[in-house]
């Protein structure tokens, strides 16, 4: 395999001005080290045009593959097309085929597309269109030839993350393949787990993160939610398709109890929305404190019938004035089952409680007991306790990816019944 470097350009005044935070930078330098490419540079550049032009132009001579995000929209400061030209020396050149996908994203969107789109078909001579199944931005994938002969790779990609990371995976990384191992195909699975820290799951895993095992699994993290990527190279699909499915089992074996799906995007509320899917069931989402971050998850999954109702409430005594049951001898159980009577939901789940971040005076919350309860369709009331703190940036979800946990267990238990 062919030893590549590559520089990643992020471009944007809204990236050199600290107005938005550059995450596909980071999310590209890791899908690049797990196809073996080594990163040397990062690089933003604005939106003036002799910039781009200048750092186009440096990149190339350093970095056999650059890969670039932003700047290729229909406005005027959409400049990425001109400054890659520029610096080849190549012309923009019309192409016909992209403007007729673009023309057609509109027609499907009921839109008449606006003129000055047609700037967006525009490519340096020489480069291939990167198709954008979500977009009306196709990317650039062209050659720059240097002087001694040798050759860098351009991959130019829209600045929206969903459009960039999926335009990444379909087209960049198998070309990227095909460049360092001579047209070997590549194919990734992602696995979802909670409950156990990065450096905890790494120990679990053992030999498997190895950088030379293939195929490789790469780990990351993203508010308390560990993800495994699977990349498998072989000289075909159905070899890649193979070792993922073996390697799959192998995780499993180590790490399984934590395990809670597959994909990119996929979260625990979508493995709760599928489990009440198949058991025809309902379920009511009780939040307590400074946050309800469950309510705003399983809102957002749409038409589901899962989703009976939700409630974000200060404290028991909201609680307990919600359910009617304003006495002091009235119980949490009372109360829960009242409100689940109210929702016509089989299913309870009650955070009891989110902190107050407002109130900290330092940058990490302190641990503290949160109770999770959930209320079960025969009536029954189960309860867990949990010490847990952490940044303020990732304690509310993780305080509710606990909780989400807890009801799936009691899911898996009740199938098992």
């Amino acid at each position: 395999m062919a030893h590549l470097t590559a520089e990643i350009i992020s471009i944007g005044d809204e990236m050199t001005s600290g107005s938005r935070l550059d995450t596909n930078t980071a999310w590209i330098s890791r899908r690049l080290a797990e196809l073996g490419v080594e990163v040397h540079f990062h690089s933003t550049v604005g939106d003036t045009l002799s910039h781009n032009i200048d750092v186009f132009r440096i990149a190339v001579q350093r970095a056999d593959l650059v890969v670039a995000t932003g700047g290729l929209g229909p406005t005027r400061d959409d400049l990425t097309r001109e400054a890659i030209a520029e610096s080849l020396g190549m012309p923009l050149q019309f192409d016909a085929d992209s403007f007729a996908r673009i023309e057609a994203m509109f027609t499907r969107r009921g839109r008449q597309m606006p003129e000055r789109n047609r700037r967006q078909a525009m490519f340096p001579r020489g480069a291939n269109p990167i198709l954008n199944p979500q977009g009306t931005a196709p990317g650039v994938d062209v050659v720059a030839t240097r002087p001694d002969g040798s050759t860098s790779r351009i991959f130019a990609l829209p600045g929206v993350p969903a459009e960039m990371t999926r335009m990444f995976d379909d087209s960049v990384a198998p070309a990227i393949l095909s460049i360092a191992e001579g047209g070997k195909h590549i194919r990734n699975s992602v696995m979802k787990f909670f409950g156990l820290g990065e450096s905890d799951m790494e120990q679990r895993l053992g030999e498997m993160i190895s950088r030379q095992r293939q195929p490789r699994v790469g780990i990351t993290v993203s508010a308390a939610t560990i993800s495994l990527r699977i990349s498998a190279l072989a000289d075909s699909v159905a070899e890649c398709e193979a070792m993922i499915a073996t390697t799959h089992q192998e995780i499993m074996q180590r790490v399984g109890d934590l395990y809670f799906g597959d994909g990119e995007t996929f979260e625990q509320q979508h493995a709760v929305d599928a489990q009440l899917r198949d058991r025809n069931e309902r379920l009511c989402v009780i939040e307590l404190g400074h946050a309800a971050p469950l309510g705003d998850w399983f809102a957002a999954l749409g038409d589901s019938p899962v989703l009976a109702g939700g409630l974000s409430l200060v404290g028991n005594a909201e609680l307990r004035h919600f359910a009617g049951l304003d006495t002091s001898d009235a119980t949490h159980q009372d109360c829960v089952q009242k409100i689940g009577e109210r929702f016509t939901a089989d299913w309870m789940v009650v955070v009891d409680a989110y902190p107050d971040l407002n109130r900290l005076k330092n940058d990490v919350t302190p641990a503290s007991d949160v109770t999770f309860s959930v209320g079960h369709p025969d009536g029954r009331l189960t309860s867990q306790t949990e010490n847990i703190g952490g940044h303020p940036s990732i304690v509310h979800a993780r305080i509710a990816k606990a909780a989400l946990q807890y009801l799936r267990q009691c899911l898996a238990e009740a199938t098992c019944r």
